[in-house]
């Protein structure tokens, strides 16, 4: 059989092309399976480690794991008739973040939801995917997060910095500050309840800050491609009450002036002053 070992070798690169194709773009890999219910790819190309941080079933990790959580994921979505809008990429490294909006039927009306996407390749073989989003749009519900990540010595720098220092000073005028004059804050309820503009941010944060003080977060991870810097975090505290800690993600996207052009915010975190 003088073809064999030329069949070994024709398997063994298309399972190399699918490795680099997953490596090159997971969230989109990873999007597909969910999409389709199909992990096989998924598996051909990380054929380690998967392991999935999934805000409505926490922990999925293992293949068979992967399997069961995508058939499940894929008759959920069925019933809401979703659809998947991208709104942004920002890769780093060996880590990628990619910003969605999920058009889903719900209440009989179009809902848009956002939803960011981590992956992360600790090695050739295996990755990570961490969800990030707040379920109330679905279900009217705040659901707790716990971390995902521990804080780490990660600290963006530049007009983030200075955002991250101002939100947790819970100074209004200087988070505004480091807003474009069009710039707009997108928090996890989607782009209905965005604030755009100085009047409107200068409104926002009040409102934020008057729980009695800023919103403390610890640091957790940056990615960051120069345009686009996403820190995954734990909020720890928000004006005068302390929260048990809770997994999101900010992602802050730098104008040509240097300042934000936009803030946009995932997690399930409620307000002790009563709003989103």
């Amino acid at each position: 059989m003088p073809w064999f070992p030329e069949f070994i070798s024709a398997a063994e690169l298309v399972r190399k092309q699918a490795r680099d194709a997953g490596r090159a773009d997971p969230v989109a890999q990873y999007l597909t399976a969910l999409n389709k219910g199909d992990t096989h790819l998924l598996e051909e190309s990380w054929p380690g480690e998967v392991v999935v941080y999934d805000p409505r079933v926490g922990e999925v990790r293992g293949h068979r794991e992967l399997r069961q959580f995508v058939s499940r994921n894929l008759s959920w979505l069925a019933g809401l008739h979703a659809r998947t809008e991208t709104v942004a990429r920002t890769v780093d490294g060996g880590r990628a973040v990619v910003e969605l909006l999920a058009h889903l039927d719900h209440n009989g009306r179009e809902l848009a939801w956002p939803v960011a996407v981590v992956a992360e390749s600790p090695d050739d073989l295996s990755v990570v995917f961490r969800t990030y989003c707040s379920q109330w749009p679905v279900d009217e519900l705040r659901h707790l997060r716990p971390p995902i990540l521990e804080p780490g010595n990660a600290r963006p720098g530049d007009v983030v910095g200075r955002y991250q220092d101002a939100l947790a000073a819970g100074d209004t005028e200087a988070v505004v500050s480091t807003f474009a004059p069009d710039g707009y804050f997108r928090g996890p309820f989607g782009p209905d309840h965005d604030h755009r503009g100085t009047a409107e941010l200068r409104s926002f944060f009040a409102r934020c800050f008057s729980a009695g003080g800023g919103i403390s977060l610890q640091d957790c991870a940056v990615t960051d491609d120069g345009v686009r810097c996403a820190l995954e975090y734990n909020t720890v505290r928000w004006g005068s009450h302390d929260l048990p800690p809770q997994a999101g993600i900010g992602i802050y996207e730098r104008g040509p002036d240097g300042l934000l052009a936009a803030a946009r915010v995932y997690d399930d975190v409620e307000s002790p002053a009563g709003h989103a």
